[in-house]
């Protein structure tokens, strides 16, 4: 009878001791599951930045929270989403690219929602133009830097192309390309879809920072020919970061490019009898009374 009664008591000890254990382990699994849940990750600032600055890639990052996120804040897509969907991290990030900051913030801040304003928002040119300023909206040919490398906050040389046909002009000289104004802030760059391009000599629309007198050039040069941009490095020759001023009003020593600099083979495009017929037009020589009488040029 002992024995039974021991056995009994075993058995069910037995059954006792992994339900202790499992009661036990429950509320540290609660507790790391809570903790989990609450380390979220919200886009700060990388660096410090000024008010009216373009919001680009290398401006943000995230940084995990233990608390919960405020209002407003860019939150990064759960562990889960991002398996599910890669991009999601960066379409997350992208939501304040090109965005202006209404404030100054120092490095490590978060990005509110009501700290930025977007592009096509009223006061948009508002926080972004230094005073003095103006933007300025040109169309700028597909080739170059404005077929998706630009993205606001870029500085860019505009470039205008031109084409003189039926001049008289030998062929080295009937296409040529100049830098008009240097070292402009891109503001704005509109989304075109791939249909609009097609059926578009112009591939983009472009807003600009300029000063008064750059936008009177950029519209001089727009109506003689094709404009395109060039991408310029966060930094000048001297290592020291681009100003956010606009540049100079005309391109500082840079001389024009003709066709005849591109191909020196169009040089031999004509023979020379042909050169100097274009180049040395005939004379009309009137000796006294006698009819006019042409004579080439030598």
């Amino acid at each position: 009878m002992r024995a039974k009664t021991i056995l009994t008591v075993l058995f069910f000890v037995s059954l006792g001791l992994p339900l202790i254990v499992l009661l036990r382990a429950l509320p540290q699994k609660g507790d790391a599951v809570a903790e989990t849940a609450g380390a979220e990750e919200i886009l700060v600032t990388t660096a410090p930045l000024a008010a009216g600055t373009l919001l680009r890639a290398h401006d943000v990052g995230w940084q995990e929270v233990p608390g919960p996120v405020g209002k407003g804040e860019v939150v990064r897509p759960g562990a889960a989403a991002r398996e599910l969907r890669p991009e999601a991290d960066e379409e997350a990030r992208a939501t304040v690219y090109g965005a202006a900051l209404r404030e100054a913030v120092a490095a490590g801040e978060p990005i509110h929602r009501k700290t930025i304003v977007k592009p096509g928002d009223r006061d948009f040119l508002q926080f972004v133009l230094p005073p003095g300023a103006r933007a300025i909206a040109i169309p700028v040919t597909t080739g170059g830097a404005s077929t998706g490398l630009l993205y606001p906050g870029d500085r860019v040389d505009v470039i205008l192309t031109q084409k003189f046909n039926d001049t008289g002009a030998p062929l080295t000289r009937r296409s040529v390309s100049e830098t008009v104004v240097e070292n402009l802030r891109v503001l704005v760059i509109d989304a075109l879809d791939a249909k609009a391009a097609a059926s578009n000599t112009f591939g983009r629309t472009v807003t600009l920072e300029v000063m008064p007198d750059q936008a009177e050039k950029i519209n001089v040069a727009a109506e003689l020919g094709k404009l395109s941009l060039t991408l310029r490095s966060v930094s000048g020759a001297d290592g020291i970061a681009a100003n956010s001023v606009p540049g100079p009003g005309k391109a500082s020593g840079i001389k024009p490019t003709w066709a005849g600099d591109v191909s020196p083979a169009l040089g031999g495009a004509l023979s020379p009898e042909r050169v100097l017929t274009a180049e040395r037009p005939p004379v009309d020589v009137i000796r006294g009374s006698h009819a006019a009488e042409s004579i080439k040029s030598q």
